[in-house]
C-alpha cells in the first residue's frame, strides 16, 4: 500500500488522556472550571476521583442492592430521560407502576373485597412518610369526630426502639412525639409485653417492622395484631398498624409464604417496602400501599393530567427518573415467583453457612443467624486474654476490601457491640468460602499484633448508616 499525506487537524482530540492539558494541574473542585474539557477526559477524571473507594460487592453494611443483570441495567439506562410524574406524556410507564403495585398487593394477600391504592415511592424512606402522613391524617379525622381536643397533647407514634432513622425524621418534620419501646436481651424486637403501655388517644399508629436493621429480627406482627384488636375492643379511639417491610416485604413472601403479617392481618393498614432492597434493584425505588382506600385521606390525594383525564397520585418527591420503576418491573416478568423465591433462598443459605462458620470459631456469640431476613450479626464473647475488639476486626477486614460495621445496639443495649453481615442475592457462597477465610486470617493477625489499636473501648458506629 502507499499512502500520502493526511489532515493533522484532528490530532489534539487523539491526544493521550495522561499527556493531556486537564492532567497537567489541579482542576477547581469547588466551583466551575473557566474552560470545557473533552468527555472522554471528563469521564477519565470523574472516575479516577472514585478510585480508592470501597467496592459496593464487598460491602456487607447495606441492604442496598449492589448487581443487576446487563440486560436490566441497559433497559434502565435507555429509560433514564423518562419522567416518572409525567403520566401522560409516558401512558406505558404508568402502566408499568400500576402493574408493579397490583404484582405487590398480590404478594400481600390484598383482599378482592377491598380496593387497595399504592405507590412507587424514593426508596422506603418516602414510603414510610406516605404512610407516617396517612396515619397523622386519619387519626385527627377520628379524633375529632370523637370530640378530643387534638392541640392539647401532641400526637405519637409507637414503635420499636430498633427502628431505622427515617421514622424520627418522620416525626421530627411532622410534630410527632415518638414512643419508643425498649428493646432488651430477651426481645431483640418490639416487646410484646409492653407495646400496649405506650398507646393512647393520642396514639396515630404502631409501627411493626419486618427486619429490624439493627440485627434482621421481625417483629411478631400477628402477635401485635391480636393485641391492637384487644386494645381496640376497649376503646373508641381505634389504633391501627403500618408495617415497615423495607426489608421484609419482597422477601418474607418468598421464603416464609405462611408467616402472616401483611393484609392478612385485619388491622394492618399500609405496609412499606424497598424495592431496591430484596426487590433486587439498585437504589432508587420503594414501594407503599394501603389495604384500602379509605385509609388513605382524600387530602394528601393530588389530581395530575393523565390521557385528556386525570389520575390520582400521592408523593413527596416530584420529577424523577422511571428508570429504577421500570428496572423493579423487569425483575418481576424475569424472575416471577419462582425465580425470586430461588434467590432468595440461596441468599439464605448462604447466610445461614456464614452463621455456622463464624460460630465455629467459638470466639463470638450468635445475636442473628439469618433465619428470617439474611442477616448475620454476632458479638465478641467475654475474655479479658484478648487485646482487640469488633472495631479492631473491622479494620482488619477492610485490608482485605470487606466493609463490615461494628456498633452499639439502640437504647437500654448500647454497650452491647455486634457486627452485622447483610448477605445479598450478589453474595454467593464462593464469597462467603472467601470472607471466612478473611475474618480467619484478621483474627489471627490480631491474636499476634504487638500494637493495640483500641485500647481504650468506646461505642461508636463503623460505617452504618443503612
Amino acid at each position: 500500500m502507499l499512502y500520502g499525506k493526511e489532515n493533522r487537524d484532528e490530532a489534539e482530540f487523539l491526544e493521550p488522556i495522561f499527556g493531556s492539558e486537564s492532567e497537567q494541574v489541579d482542576l477547581p473542585k469547588y466551583k466551575l472550571a473557566q474552560k470545557s474539557i473533552e468527555p472522554r477526559v471528563a469521564y477519565q477524571l470523574v472516575q479516577d476521583e472514585m478510585l480508592d473507594e470501597g467496592n459496593a460487592r464487598l460491602n456487607l453494611a447495606t441492604f442496598c442492592q449492589t448487581y443487576m443483570e446487563p440486560e436490566a441495567v441497559k433497559l434502565m439506562s435507555q429509560t433514564l430521560e423518562k419522567n416518572a410524574i409525567d403520566k401522560s406524556e409516558y401512558p406505558r410507564t404508568t402502566e408499568i407502576e400500576n402493574r408493579c403495585v397490583n404484582m405487590i398487593a398480590d404478594l400481600w394477600n390484598a383482599s378482592e373485597k377491598e380496593k387497595f391504592m399504592g405507590t412507587s415511592t424514593i426508596g422506603s424512606s418516602e414510603a414510610c412518610m406516605l404512610g407516617g402522613m396517612a396515619m397523622k391524617f386519619s387519626w385527627r379525622k377520628r379524633a375529632e369526630k370523637l370530640g378530643l381536643d387534638i392541640n392539647a397533647k401532641k400526637p405519637n407514634l409507637v414503635i420499636s426502639s430498633g427502628y431505622q432513622v427515617c421514622w424520627e425524621k418522620f416525626c421530627v418534620y411532622w410534630d410527632i412525639e415518638m414512643r419508643e419501646v425498649p428493646m432488651d436481651k430477651e426481645h431483640m424486637s418490639i416487646n410484646l409485653d409492653k407495646v400496649i403501655d405506650y398507646v393512647d388517644e393520642y396514639t396515630i399508629g404502631v409501627v411493626g417492622i419486618m427486619g429490624i436493621t439493627y440485627t434482621g429480627r421481625y417483629d411478631d406482627i400477628k402477635a401485635l395484631d391480636n393485641l391492637i384488636e384487644e386494645y381496640n375492643k376497649q376503646t373508641d379511639y381505634k389504633v391501627y398498624i403500618h408495617v415497615d417491610a423495607a426489608s421484609g416485604g419482597l422477601y418474607a413472601p418468598f421464603v416464609e409464604p405462611e408467616l402472616e403479617w401483611d393484609f392478612r392481618l385485619k388491622n394492618v393498614i399500609s405496609i412499606n417496602t424497598s424495592g431496591h432492597k430484596y426487590g433486587l434493584v439498585y437504589p432508587g425505588v420503594g414501594w407503599v400501599l394501603w389495604r384500602d382506600k379509605k385509609y388513605l385521606p382524600e387530602e394528601l390525594i393530588f389530581k395530575v393530567s393523565y390521557l385528556g383525564g386525570e389520575l390520582p397520585t400521592m408523593a413527596i418527591n416530584f420529577s424523577h427518573s422511571a428508570s429504577q420503576l421500570i428496572g423493579q418491573y423487569y425483575n418481576f416478568v424475569r424472575y416471577g415467583f419462582d425465580g425470586y423465591k430461588a434467590i432468595h433462598e440461596r441468599t439464605h443459605k448462604v447466610a445461614m453457612f456464614l452463621a455456622k462458620e463464624i460460630e465455629k470459631t467459638g470466639m463470638f456469640e450468635i445475636m442473628n443467624d439469618g433465619s428470617q431476613l439474611p442477616i448475620v450479626c454476632y458479638k465478641l464473647k467475654e475474655d479479658s486474654n484478648r487485646g482487640w475488639n469488633l472495631y479492631d476486626l473491622a479494620d482488619h477486614l477492610l485490608m482485605k476490601g470487606w466493609q463490615v460495621p461494628a456498633y452499639p445496639l439502640p437504647k437500654n443495649l448500647e454497650n452491647e457491640i455486634i457486627q452485622r453481615l447483610v448477605i445479598r442475592a450478589d453474595f454467593g457462597m464462593n464469597m462467603a468460602f472467601n470472607y471466612v477465610q478473611d475474618m480467619q486470617e484478621a483474627i489471627e493477625a490480631l491474636n499476634k499484633a504487638h500494637i493495640l489499636y483500641h485500647e481504650e473501648p468506646e461505642n461508636k458506629t463503623y460505617g452504618f448508616t443503612h
